[in-house]
């Protein structure tokens, strides 16, 4: 061993003698002259930095920042509470967020989201026990759901009173305490406390400012489709009783003991007797599983009857036509308009279904509403004809000639129904709503003479073409809510299904922001011509859409050819 020591260190010396010789060298002395200037700058910065660093205002936005953090922390961890509301117990908690919200979490029925407000913090309230005995009292006791409505309403005052004055003692004990350990100073741990506070009350306020209060009537679901009508209610019920937060809690938490006391089966949901609820569905396109999911809806949301805004088939083909028959399975009636891939031998198969209504340049009576209709002008799969080819200012050119002359019967309904929204235009100030579909894409739009336009998605999850995407197409469809006595739409729930079975959810509540609100009649945007009625050319079939070829075209009323209208659609 004492060699090995002896060896390594007259190795050591003979490395170090090198080393010496070497900075001792010319080339070294260069540059060692050259670097000098740089690390001097170098040094004279990190002196510079250092003195910034141990600055007052530098000591001071250390502890601040320590405090709020500390805070943040404080809240969350103190932000949590359980009180009883009804029947049942309910968890309040604080959980961090971009854009705050309120969420309500029914295990395992799904969970409601409502934007009642901006900010860094979101309330969550998870029910985590339901009293059967209370709730069995609820559920059958109408007096009993009278006096709890100002019960729960303290409750949940109350309990978030102490949600709030619990995660604020522990804030402020958490950013005094992480302050005297970081630092070491009484006063800096009561100057961290401090930015705590001033935290806190800046987050009150952003909340206090940006509070929503229409966000309780237009909440947005996630969960099983089963329970969604109990849970998120009847529209025209929110809005009727917009102003009385108690009633409408009380009545949610009606809905909730209603699920979680019956085992077996669900509650009969009692929708609000003075709306008629309508089922909006569109581009089917031959799915065998859109009925299954139109008669689960239907049901479950009690809706007075279905419109299909057209696109039932794929090719129109008269071995398509038997799909037509799942319709008279359905317990309501059945409004429908054809679409582009709809032959007329698809409205013939329709309109054998006992309760099923084709429309095409007419209107009926449903239920208490006035529903007009007409067919798609075109039939793309039959590519022996050119109605594939007809541009959106033909098509807007129709539905102006249509609208024209129910302006002048006087005969303005209270629903158009259309296949293309570019037709669907044409309506604008003659009716309040109008319902199209062909875009496979969910869209709503208030025209400026106060008109409503809504565009379906696809019911059938665009048939085959779903599957041709990285993710397949979802199942969607609408639950629109009337008034009974104005006939005006109040609201509607949009439904997009998905999921194992179609048995998960996500429904969108959106109210009318004014349902009552003036239509604003205009003239036709282009003068309908005198003979014939059709804007299209008059040696082209009259029964449109046709099956069989046509001749050649004579010269378009509408100039040079125009524009084919939106291919992307169905």
């Amino acid at each position: 061993m004492p060699k090995v020591r002896a060896a390594m260190a007259q190795t050591g010396s003979r490395l170090g003698s090198g080393l010496r010789r070497l900075g001792g060298s010319p080339a070294a002395r260069r540059a060692r002259t050259a670097l000098a200037p740089a690390a001097r700058r170098a040094a004279a910065g990190a002196r510079r930095t250092g003195r910034a660093l141990r600055s007052r205002p530098s000591r001071v936005l250390y502890v601040v920042l320590a405090g709020l953090a500390a805070g943040y922390l404080g809240l969350l961890l103190g932000g949590r509470v359980v009180t009883p509301v009804g029947p049942t117990n309910v968890q309040l908690a604080l959980q961090p967020s971009l854009h705050g919200g309120t969420s309500l979490e029914l295990p395992p029925i799904g969970a409601l989201r409502l934007d009642t407000h901006w900010g860094p913090l979101a309330l969550e309230a998870k029910l985590t026990e339901v009293r059967p005995d209370e709730a069995q009292r609820l559920i059958e006791d109408d007096v009993e759901l009278t006096r709890v409505t100002d019960q729960i309403a303290d409750q949940l005052r109350v309990g978030v009173k102490d949600l709030l004055v619990r995660a604020a003692v522990l804030a402020l004990a958490a950013s005094f305490i992480a302050t005297l350990v970081l630092f070491r100073s009484w006063r800096r741990a009561l100057l961290g406390m401090g930015s705590a506070a001033a935290g806190m009350a800046a987050v009150l306020a952003l909340t206090w400012s940006t509070f929503n209060p229409r966000a309780i009537s237009e909440p947005r679901y996630t969960g099983l489709l089963a329970n969604a009508p109990q849970v998120v209610g009847d529209a025209q019920n929110l809005v009727d009783r917009f102003s009385a937060y108690r009633e409408q809690l009380a009545k949610l938490v009606g809905n909730v003991s209603e699920l979680y006391a019956t085992t077996s089966t669900l509650p009969v949901y009692e929708p609000d007797p003075s709306t008629i609820r309508v089922l909006h569905v569109s581009d089917i396109h031959l799915n065998p599983a859109a009925w299954n999911v139109i008669d689960s809806v239907a049901t479950q949301f009690q809706v007075d009857f279905v419109i299909d805004s057209g696109d039932l088939m794929d090719h129109g083909s008269e071995a398509e036509n038997e799909f037509a028959n799942s319709i008279e399975d359905l317990d309501v009636p059945y409004v429908y308009v054809r679409g582009n891939h709809d032959s007329a031998e698809t409205a013939e198969a329709v309109a054998e279904q006992d309760n099923a209504i084709v429309l095409d340049d007419e209107t009926r009576e449903v239920e208490g509403l006035r529903v007009y209709g007409v067919g798609d002008p075109r039939f793309t799969p039959d590519k022996s004809t050119r109605d594939d080819h007809v541009g959106g200012g033909q098509l807007y050119a129709q539905g102006a000639v249509l609208a024209e002359k129910l302006r002048e019967a006087r005969a303005n309904p209270d629903i158009a129904v259309v296949h293309d929204p570019t037709e669907g235009k044409a309506f604008s100030g003659l009716t309040p709503l109008v319902l199209s579909g062909h875009t496979h894409k969910r869209s709503t739009e208030l025209l400026p003479t106060g008109t409503r336009l809504s565009v379906q998605g696809s019911t059938g999850a665009a048939g085959l073409r779903g599957l041709e995407h990285e993710e397949p197409t979802p199942f969607e469809l609408s639950v629109l809510y009337f008034n009974r006595s104005s006939k005006r739409l109040q609201g509607w729930d949009d439904l997009r299904l998905g999921g194992l079975g179609l048995t998960s959810a996500q429904i969108e509540r959106q109210l009318e922001p004014d349902p009552d609100r003036a239509i604003q009649p205009r003239p036709p945007a282009i003068a309908p011509p005198s003979s014939p009625i059709s804007p299209f050319p008059s040696e082209w079939p009259s029964d449109w859409p046709s099956r069989t070829p046509s001749p050649p075209p004579s010269p378009s009323p509408f100039g040079a050819s125009p524009r084919t209208s939106d291919p992307g659609g169905g």
